[in-house]
């Protein structure tokens, strides 16, 4: 029967082929092909679009492979140092010189920007464009929120290459003719884009989880004022999130480990604490993750995917015999890079919460029960091993999976900002603004939650307010852009991290990274140019 079945569909197929004579016979109307004009029409097809977005932005966080694309943002920086053995992608970021047009990073972050902004560009010209049927609020609002991804993608591309392409429509043909734009041009554009959608976005309270607000929004435009020396302006914002009553510090144990042995700092980076609907008042924006869902995380072999945030940052403990994997220590890693000695030795104030063993462990202890003359004892290592093995390390990734404890991906929320951030964006505004004490009252709203003592404002300057980033927010921040975005990277890398076994080769010419050599061949008819000494 299929066969009979199969031969009268083709015939019927042949049929219209032999005797249609009109040209559009051959005219595509794939009415059950998802494509933007036959989903993005109503609610559920924008909800799943902008699913899609969010999932594209996760992913420029999460790529399985290779491991050490995180490393970029951290390592031959003040910060961190490179650990065990290199995987390759992380290496021209502490040894400099190898640092050219053809370099793995920098092409990895460029796509994964530009993906972002051509998803955005579709929702936005699709909630532009929706039927009647659809709420003018909610299309407004999904807009606001497409561009918010934008502003991001192209705040990003802006302080680490410079004059970059602007694409403000989505591309659906193959395009050679791609040509810089001026940075003042491409901050204008942020601007706008984030002006237009904070009025549009949702305050925090109302807002669905993992979803965009104005706040984060504000806090986005807040860092690109400051970018762009409109220092005032970057305070308005601040002081806006700080006045809308939608955040609050941490100050109290709280959550799922609320009676186990911590602090109230590290309940914020527990799995099941850091989102807002369980109980973390200060999270502005997080990217979300959930194991086994679709579009989630997996930890199946044929299906792997995930962040490899633990991985990096978490010492390859296990491998020292006498030492098993354990959810007290936070799982498995394997240490690509490590905390710098500036970080292990000098950063933190005596008495800073941040400093605590539930932030920042320093001793490990033996753990195997089956070596009896080891077991409890402190585990004490010379020579290499302490470069990745037993090193200090920051337990914000801190994350086991019974199921997986190999450690294949980190099943963690990515906490992207947060009102820590805030008070800090305000201090660095009201700095520059020869505004001292102010900046040194924002800092301490910090220091006092972290039970560290008080600065004054005679100690502030801006080196000063960059190393209370590291304080407060190491591990979370992309610390390379933050360092690109003040002019510091080089000033700061060489005076806290410059020894040539960590950082070498590292010039004025590296506060931007290289334009990808495929993307200058491939345009050919718009003559995309090279940074400088690349």
């Amino acid at each position: 029967m299929k066969r009979i079945l199969l031969s009268v569909a083709a015939l019927l197929g042949l049929t219209q082929v032999l005797f249609s004579c009109k040209k559009d016979f051959l005219d595509e109307n794939p009415q059950s092909l998802y494509t933007p004009q036959t989903t993005l029409v109503d609610s559920l097809g924008i909800e799943a679009g902008m699913a899609g977005l969010m999932s594209i932005m996760r992913d420029m966080y999460t790529t399985t492979e290779p491991q050490a694309l995180l490393a970029v943002m951290q390592v031959g920086t003040d910060v961190a140092s490179i650990a065990g053995p290199p995987q390759g992608a992380e290496v021209p970021y502490y040894n400099y010189e190898k640092l050219q047009s053809q370099d793995a990073g920098a092409a990895f972050y460029w796509t994964a920007c530009y993906r972002i902004i051509n998803n955005a560009n579709i929702l936005i010209q699709a909630a532009a464009n929706a039927p009647a049927t659809v709420r003018q609020g909610y299309k407004n609002r999904i807009g606001a929120e497409a561009r918010f991804y934008r502003a991001y993608a192209y705040n990003f591309l802006t302080t680490l290459y410079g004059a970059v392409p602007l694409v403000q429509e989505p591309v659906t043909t193959p395009r050679t003719d791609f040509t810089r734009t001026p940075v003042a041009d491409l901050n204008t554009f942020i601007v706008n884009d984030l002006t237009t959608a904070i009025p549009n976005l949702f305050l925090a309270s109302k807002a669905a989880s993992g979803r965009i607000t104005q706040g984060a929004a504000r806090q986005l435009l807040a860092e690109v004022y400051l970018r762009t020396n409109q220092d005032n302006l970057a305070e308005q914002q601040c002081q806006a999130i700080l006045g809308s009553s939608q955040y609050n510090l941490i100050r109290a144990r709280y959550g799922v480990k609320a009676t186990s042995p911590g602090d109230y700092y590290s309940d914020m980076f527990v799995v099941g604490n850091q989102r807002r609907n369980q109980g973390n008042t200060e999270i502005i924006w997080g990217i979300e993750q959930q194991l086994n869902v679709p579009g989630g995380v997996h930890i199946e072999p044929a299906t792997y995917q995930g962040g490899q945030q633990r991985r990096v940052w978490i010492p390859g403990y296990y491998a020292i015999n006498g030492m098993l994997i354990a959810d007290s220590l936070g799982g498995r890693g394997i240490g690509r890079i490590r905390l710098s000695q500036w970080v292990d030795y000098r950063l933190y104030p005596p008495g800073d919460m941040r400093n605590s063993r539930y932030n920042l462990r320093r001793r490990f202890y033996y753990n195997d029960p089956t070596k009896p003359t080891l077991f409890g004892r402190r585990v004490i290592v010379t020579g290499s091993d302490t470069a990745y093995r037993i090193t200090p390390y920051i337990t914000k990734w801190n994350q086991y999976n019974p199921l997986d404890e190999f450690g294949l991906p980190t099943v963690k929320d990515l906490p992207m900002m947060r009102l820590g951030e805030t008070y800090l964006l305000l201090a660095e505004a009201q700095f520059k603004q020869g505004n001292t004490g102010g900046a040194a009252a924002s800092i301490n709203v910090l220091r006092t939650r972290a039970q560290a003592p008080p600065v004054s404002a005679a100690s502030i300057d801006l080196d000063f307010i960059l190393d209370e980033r590291a304080r407060e927010l190491i591990g979370e921040e992309q610390r390379r852009v933050t360092l690109v975005r003040t002019g510091t990277l080089v000033s700061r890398t060489l005076r806290l991290n410059g020894n040539p076994i960590y950082v070498t080769n590292l010039t004025a010419k590296n506060l931007l990274m290289p334009i990808p050599q495929s993307e200058i061949d491939r345009n050919v008819g718009g003559g995309l140019t090279q940074n400088p000494g690349y």
